[in-house]
């Protein structure tokens, strides 16, 4: 009988196919798998190109940008010497000072408006962000058509108060001012929208509770609502910050880095030199410097200024 059973047991367990076992996948493959789009896009448009901009900055190059001679450091000697360089970099952290203090401080005004629970506000939150819906070569041609000295309404206007004639775009005490005016009307909708929605994520009960103890609307502003929106606040900071640093196309449009280089930025020095006068070994060293420039403003901004974000 028992060796009845026991074959009986051999045959189910032989009829009976074997579960192989599997090794799960690690985390990390799998986390590495969807990243891996992003990887070879970020690759392809953003690191390849940053890698090669800073390949070609120790070399001269023909027209096309092929390297032809090793100069080592002898690119970047030459641009911090020049005075036609560091022209573009006073520009450029005036242009820097100019728009991002006033523009940060516009939109976080017009959000503490905009965020007032009154009849109709939605028209105002409409006419703030709408600078959002515009490019930067239709909003550039528009503040053109302001700053004309003949036509101009801002001319008009200054006239009519029995002001001088400026030439806005055309003399270089006003041009570069001019320019950075113009950018923060452009920017103030895209700030105004982050800073909105960061005023109406606040907790209400904060403002109930200082409205109980009677204290002041600038009091409320100073010690609920700008600490709780400082994250909102280092944010827009940060990328205004990147931003004006690489602005090009309202310079293109309006001053073509002129007159007498007072709105020469950067950006704009590194397409000259690349593209008009097709030397690609100094427009790298340029990209390269404004690179690092850029980084050194972010890690101080993330060092100093985070300091005083307020997370909840």
């Amino acid at each position: 009988m028992s060796s009845l059973s026991n074959q009986t047991t051999s045959s189910i367990n032989s009829a009976t196919p074997a579960v192989a076992y599997k090794r799960p996948v690690p985390n990390f493959v799998v986390g590495l798998l969807y990243l891996l789009p992003s990887i070879v896009l970020f690759g392809i448009f953003l690191f390849y190109p940053m890698l090669r901009t800073l390949y070609l900055s120790f070399f001269l190059t023909d027209g096309q940008g092929v390297p032809i001679t090793f100069v080592g450091f002898e690119n970047f000697t030459y641009l911090l010497q020049s005075t036609a360089f560091q022209q573009s970099l006073k520009a450029t952290i005036l242009f820097v000072l100019y728009t991002v203090p006033v523009g940060v401080v516009l939109a976080l005004f017009l959000a503490v408006i905009a965020n007032e629970k009154l009849k109709g506000i939605g028209v105002f939150r409409t006419l703030f962000s709408s600078t959002m819906g515009m490019s930067v070569a239709a909003s550039s041609v528009i503040w053109m058509f302001m700053y004309n000295p003949s036509i101009g309404i801002l001319t008009t206007f200054i006239s009519s108060l029995g002001g001088p004639e400026i030439q806005w775009l055309l003399d270089p005490r006003y041009a570069l001012m001019s320019v950075a005016l113009s950018t923060i009307w452009m920017n103030t909708g895209f700030a105004f929208l982050i800073l909105l929605g960061g005023l109406q994520n606040i907790d209400e009960h904060l403002y109930e509770n200082a409205d109980i103890t009677g204290v002041s609307y600038l009091y409320k502003l100073r010690k609920i609502t700008i600490p709780m929106l400082s994250p909102t606040l280092f944010f827009v900071i940060t990328v205004s910050l990147i931003n004006a640093f690489q602005t090009f196309g309202q310079i293109d449009i309006l001053t073509k880095g002129g007159p007498v280089e007072s709105t020469n930025v950067i950006v704009y020095s590194i397409y000259k030199d690349a593209f008009i006068n097709f030397n690609i070994g100094s427009a790298s060293a340029q990209a390269t410097i404004l690179f690092f420039c850029i980084l050194v403003v972010t890690i101080l901004q993330f060092k100093l200024g985070e300091r005083k974000v307020h997370y909840q």
